[in-house]
């Protein structure tokens, strides 16, 4: 079976590389990199990319705001050569404050200007020179200077509403998920997969310790960041089953931050989003994921005490089940 991880932004630059090259001894599918406010993800897939030599490497995600579409061609280009041939490229439209804040643009047409990015990244991987009118967009004359290892190179959207789901599944070759109830998706997947078989995965918070207690902690912190920093994420479980969750996680973060209102996430809620707990216990969560209809499950390590063991136990978990 399939496994991929997710070095997170949790890691230091050294961090990442080093359990890149632990996994670069073993069979895991894929070795996914955030892009948040830290490290820059180009960057580091070409590292990871010379740490390994037959996983797939992939951007989790590039948001299509803070690049041009032709830049993100270009990296994709130089790191796919790099990497001789084994990038996946996930995009993603980040948030509002995000962007607008930390980017300085403005958080607008999210889904044209995906369907625009795809279009105009797949034109130029093609080698040939565009010519592109869109409503976004208007390019004249761009080509690339050097020969992409590949004409094509797979594309993944990550997608939380059904608009970017559907346009997901009409324009990618796959898609992202992530913080999405296990019934949820799986009601989510039968039914797109059923217009078109595209490459299925999602991102899951996950939080490995010998003492089951303090990996579910861990994995509650993580969840009350992503519910409190993303009202895309409130609105999208508060619409699928988690509504008093949101409100009190978000109610706690209002008056004193990330201190403790990871104490308002429910057990049932991280059932549904995580996997955390012994070995044992996440080899067993594990699979509650895979029989959603997910392709690729891409475990996002959380690191518990010493991020190296922690990496150990992770990598041992996940990879000899």
């Amino acid at each position: 079976m399939r496994t991929a991880f997710s070095l997170g932004s949790l890691l230091s630059i050294n961090q990442v590389l080093e359990c890149s090259e632990i996994l670069s001894k073993t069979k895991v599918d894929t070795i996914w990199v955030p892009e948040t406010w830290g490290m820059e993800n180009f960057s580091m897939l070409s590292a990871v990319s010379v740490k390994t030599s037959t996983q797939k490497i992939g951007s989790s995600i590039i948001n299509i705001y803070s690049r041009s579409p032709s830049v993100i061609a270009m990296g994709a280009a130089t790191v796919d050569t790099l990497s001789n041939g084994r990038l996946i490229l996930g995009l993603g439209t980040s948030s509002l404050p995000i962007i607008d804040d930390f980017h300085g643009y403005k958080f607008e047409n999210p889904i044209q200007r995906m369907k625009e990015y795809v279009e105009i990244i797949r034109l130029i991987l093609s080698g040939k020179q565009v010519k592109y009118t869109g409503e976004i967009f208007n390019l004249n004359g761009f080509s690339l200077l050097i020969k992409p290892k590949r004409e094509t190179i797979p594309i993944y959207l990550a997608a939380v509403n059904q608009k970017m789901v559907d346009l997901a599944w009409n324009i990618g070759d796959g898609v992202i998920f992530y913080l999405r109830p296990l019934n949820e998706m799986k009601k989510t997947i039968s039914k797109m997969q059923t217009r078109k078989k595209i490459n299925i995965t999602c991102q899951i918070i996950t939080c490995v310790a010998e003492d089951s207690e303090k990996a579910v902690e861990r994995a509650k912190k993580t969840v009350a960041f992503y519910v409190s920093v993303g009202k895309v994420y409130r609105d999208f479980l508060a619409k699928n089953g988690f509504k008093n969750d949101i409100d009190n996680i978000f109610a706690e973060f209002k008056k004193t931050g990330f201190k403790s209102n990871h104490q308002f996430v429910s057990d049932s809620m991280i059932k549904s989003l995580c996997i955390s707990g012994n070995s044992e216990e996440c080899k067993k969560q594990l699979q509650n994921f895979r029989q959603t209809g997910l392709d690729l499950p891409i475990i996002q390590f959380n690191p518990i005490g010493d991020t190296v063991e922690s990496f150990k136990l992770f990598e041992k978990t996940f990879l000899d089940e």
